[in-house]
Order: C-alpha cells, then sequence, then structure tokens
C-alpha cells in the first residue's frame, strides 16, 4: 500500500515537472533547495563541515557558508532538471547540453575499433546527463551501474525514466555477470561514479587533504579489459546549460606495458576530482559524508582479484 502511494506521488510530480519549460524547472529546484538549506539541519552541517575542510585556507567562514547555500539550490536545480531532461529528445537537450569534442575518443576508436573505454565518473551538475553523452559519441554504447531502491514502485519509476536515455544500466548486486558479459563483447563507454566513500572494501587514498576510501573499480576493470580510463565531468555552465568534459587517458600501464598499482591511477583519478571540485566548488555533492573513519582495504586490489570490483564503486551513476 505504501508502496504504491509513494509511486503515484512520485509519478505526479515527475508528470508536473515534465509538463513545464525546463527553466521553470530548474529555478522550481532552485527555489526547494533554497528551502531544504533552511530546514534540513543534518545535511547542512555536514555541507559546512566538508566545504570548511576542504578549503581551510581559501574560503572565509562566510564563504564557506555562501558556497554551501548556492549548493544547496544546485541540488535542488540538478534533481528537478534531470527529471525534465529525462524527457527530451536529443535535439532538445542540444540546446541546453554540451558534450566536449573529445579526439582522444575518436583516435581510440579508430585505431580500436569496438573496444570498451572506462569513465571515472562523480556526482558533479546534473550528473543524469552522463547517461546521455553516449549519443554524442558515435561506436560506444554508453552503460553504467546502479543500486536498486527499496521501494518496488519507485525503483520502476527511475528505471522507466533512465530508460529514455538509450544507455545500459546494471544493477550492481545482480546484473555483475551480465555486465562482463557485456564488457567482453566490447563498444562500451562505461561510467562509474567513484568519488564517494567506497567502504571497507575500498582503499585509502588522499583526497581534498584528507584520507578516504576510495573505490577502484575503475581502474580495476580498466586494467582487466585493457581499456583506457578517463574522467568525466558535468560542469553547469549557466541555468539550463551544462557542458561534460573529459580528461586525458589516465595511464593504466608503465612504459614496459606493465600494469600500474590500481592506487596510483586511482589518486590520478582523484587528482581529477580534485581539480573540478576547486574549479567550481558549489557543483559537486557536499552533503555526502565522504571521509568516515573505518576500516579500508590493505592492500591494493588487482584486475586478478575474484571480488567483482564493481561492488566498492560505492553508488552508481544516476542512483
Amino acid at each position: 500500500m505504501m508502496d504504491n502511494l509513494l509511486y503515484f506521488a512520485a509519478r505526479t510530480v515527475v508528470f508536473v515537472l515534465q509538463a513545464f519549460p525546463l527553466s521553470w524547472v530548474a529555478r522550481l529546484g532552485r527555489m526547494a533547495g533554497a528551502l531544504a538549506f533552511a530546514l534540513d539541519g543534518r545535511h547542512r552541517r555536514i555541507a559546512l563541515e566538508n566545504i570548511a575542510r576542504s578549503f581551510p585556507d581559501t574560503l572565509s567562514p562566510a564563504q564557506v557558508k555562501a558556497c554551501a547555500r548556492e549548493h544547496f539550490r544546485r541540488l535542488g536545480e540538478n534533481y528537478c532538471s534531470a527529471i525534465k531532461t529525462a524527457s527530451m529528445t536529443k535535439e532538445a537537450l542540444a540546446l541546453h547540453l554540451e558534450v566536449e569534442d573529445n579526439k582522444a575518443f575518436q583516435h581510440w576508436m579508430k585505431e580500436h575499433p569496438g573496444s570498451c573505454v572506462i569513465g571515472a565518473i562523480g556526482h558533479f551538475g546534473n550528473f543524469e546527463l552522463y547517461a546521455r553523452f553516449g549519443r554524442y559519441l558515435p561506436g560506444f554504447r554508453a552503460a553504467t551501474t546502479y543500486r536498486g531502491l527499496r521501494q518496488a514502485g519507485l525503483n520502476r519509476l527511475m528505471q522507466s525514466l533512465r530508460a529514455r536515455s538509450g544507455c545500459l544500466y546494471f544493477e550492481r548486486r545482480t546484473d555483475a555477470a551480465a555486465l562482463r558479459e557485456a564488457l567482453a563483447r566490447g563498444g562500451l563507454l562505461l561510467g562509474l561514479l567513484a568519488d564517494q566513500h567506497a567502504g571497507d572494501r575500498g582503499i585509502p587514498l588522499p583526497f581534498l587533504g584528507r584520507v578516504c576510501s576510495t573505490s577502484a573499480a575503475p581502474a580495476v576493470l580498466a586494467l582487466r579489459y585493457n581499456a583506457p580510463l578517463i574522467v568525466a565531468i558535468c560542469y553547469r555552465v549557466s541555468l539550463c546549460q551544462w557542458r561534460i568534459e573529459f580528461s586525458p587517458f589516465i595511464p593504466t600501464l608503465h612504459g614496459d606495458g606493465s600494469p600500474r598499482p590500481v592506487a596510483e591511477i586511482m589518486s590520478d583519478v582523484n587528482r581529477c576530482y580534485e581539480e573540478a571540485i576547486r574549479r567550481d566548488p558549489a557543483n559537486w555533492f557536499w552533503v555526502h559524508k565522504r571521509w568516515k573513519p573505518g576500516k579500508h582495504r590493505k592492500s591494493s586490489p588487482s584486475p586478478e582479484d575474484d571480488q567483482d570490483p564493481t561492488a566498492s564503486a560505492k553508488g552508481a551513476a544516476l542512483s
């Protein structure tokens, strides 16, 4: 009963938001985010602490608060906009989304047709848009992993919205075998969120001046499938305008062809995330407890590790 009520309530919200122009939806989301900043004390405190500790020498207390307030507005804007953009055609979305013309992709596909590319993505901007960039890169099928919601109705609604993107979705707990098969077939651009706490299975690496548990999944899969690794960031350019940019390929092999340690590879990924955060601090997901105390993996996993590497990807794209 409760599941059905939640489903119909959420479906009504989706219907209403998708009925209005994107600019109206984005502004409504910003107002909702400002209200959340005033009312949601727990997440406000988490954001304020995270920002203050990440920029101890560059942001004053007033600037930290201003950044956190703008971040909450962005969260509301992004979540509401994501519902609207999920229903938009590629042609309509092209007015609002720019995807970097990446020559490295084109060269790789020409030299290695049918290969896979692993993308380390993060909670930047309207991160639902990551699912759409496969349509801007001919020769690739976008794919990602996700963790299903506990409420079956809400999970069904979420997947119905995501299905329109043309992206393949693999549930982390049940679809590991299907993901491996898809990677073995090739032609995938697989995006994995790797910017949040990875639990006890993560590897301890520095991030914005503090050590935190970091997912090894992007590095492990890139090594296992001999795939290039990039970092993709969704930047908010202005209201209803986003740009997805790609880093250069992250080296996964030494000059002699031997694999680099996973910790080194993921340290490079973390540095790319750090650069993106410093470029626009309000654009990242500060309300998550990224730096948690606890046990971490004592040694770096290898590409031959028996356990599913996506299990440590702490959250999945678009979840």
